[in-house]
């Protein structure tokens, strides 16, 4: 069975190294930190590499031991989480790629399959509730601090139980609240603690608002300028495609985010509310993710994108 050999990998492992995605979001630091704890906890003493993140997720267990990069230039053991392509990995994929062994965990229906090992479960709401089951058969004990980690991601990747739930994330959401962690504290901390400029990001994606296709698809975008003039830091642009999708009648909302480090490309993240696939809708761009949230990266204007989104969408609203 796969996750025995994965098991037989990791204890025969000396030297590993954690790696996710880049702008990394609550299930990719929570995913990431839970195996830290996890590996440790079986004498291990893992490298967790995230060159940066959001803020609001330092109150996590073990962000201070969350590394920019690395000084082992080959590593034993390479785990990948909640990263459907190797080609994102916080562009350090060199360390995933030069590891003598490469194990990708994951929950992306779009996963490319990368690793020598993988464990792919699309039905699953987060990486998190993957690992779940990983450390179920390992029969790694869920303390306080693995917990905690395990239910940020599921929070964040559900919007608040919000999708994508099924009954064994309220199990496990329940197990951990008889071991004391208070879910409501991580729900305000990871969800509805806002910084001053992701409230004024938001007052500038609103105020840029379109309402296209009969009010079925909204449209906003964020650039490298607007960040500067608030002042914003990793991850305040976070919740922004969310705006659109919860205003009524609107079944697709479409947020492009300027990224400082790729010249003239704009990051895609779109939601839907009830039936288009916008997984679909991002694969056709290089990207994917889940039926009603994906992402993609592409170049050109804001402009120039939503045109072509626009028009893949389309396809779907018919």
């Amino acid at each position: 069975m796969t996750l025995d050999t994965i098991l037989e990998v990791i204890k025969k492992s000396d030297k590993i190294a954690i790696l996710t995605h880049e702008m990394p979001d609550g299930d990719a630091i929570g995913s990431s930190l839970a195996m830290m704890f996890a590996l440790k906890s079986i004498g291990k003493n893992p490298d967790i590499i995230i060159p940066n993140y959001s803020n609001c997720f330092r109150f996590l267990p073990g962000t201070e031991e969350i590394k920019e990069k690395s000084d082992i230039e080959r590593y034993d053991l390479a785990i990948a989480l909640d990263c459907a392509d190797g080609k994102i990995l916080c562009g350090y994929e060199e360390y995933f790629e030069k590891a003598k062994n490469k194990i990708v965990i994951d929950h992306h229906g779009s996963n490319k399959m990368y690793g020598d090992l993988n464990f792919v479960n699309p039905g699953s709401p987060a990486c998190c509730e993957v690992l779940i089951t990983i450390f179920d058969y390992f029969e790694i004990e869920i303390n306080k601090d693995i917990g905690t980690c395990l239910i940020t991601g599921i929070i964040t990747d559900t919007g608040g139980f919000n999708y994508n739930v099924n009954p064994e994330t309220f199990d496990f959401a329940a197990m951990l609240l008889r071991k004391g962690i208070k879910i409501s504290d991580v729900y305000a901390r990871a969800l509805r603690t806002k910084t001053r400029a992701n409230f004024e990001l938001t007052r500038i994606a609103n105020d840029r608002m379109e309402f296209l296709e009969d009010g079925k698809v909204t449209f906003t975008y964020i650039t490298n300028d607007d960040e500067k003039s608030v002042n914003a830091q990793t991850g305040d642009h976070e919740g922004l495609v969310e705006i659109g999708r919860d205003i009524e009648g609107v079944e697709v909302s479409i947020f492009l985010h300027e990224i400082p480090e790729k010249a003239n490309g704009f990051k895609i993240s779109l939601r839907s509310k009830e039936y288009v696939n916008v997984s679909d809708v991002c694969i056709m761009f290089g990207g994917g993710g889940h039926i009603r949230a994906a992402g993609a990266f592409c170049l050109g204007t804001a402009e120039q994108i939503k045109e072509k989104l626009v028009a893949e969408i389309r396809k779907q609203l018919k």
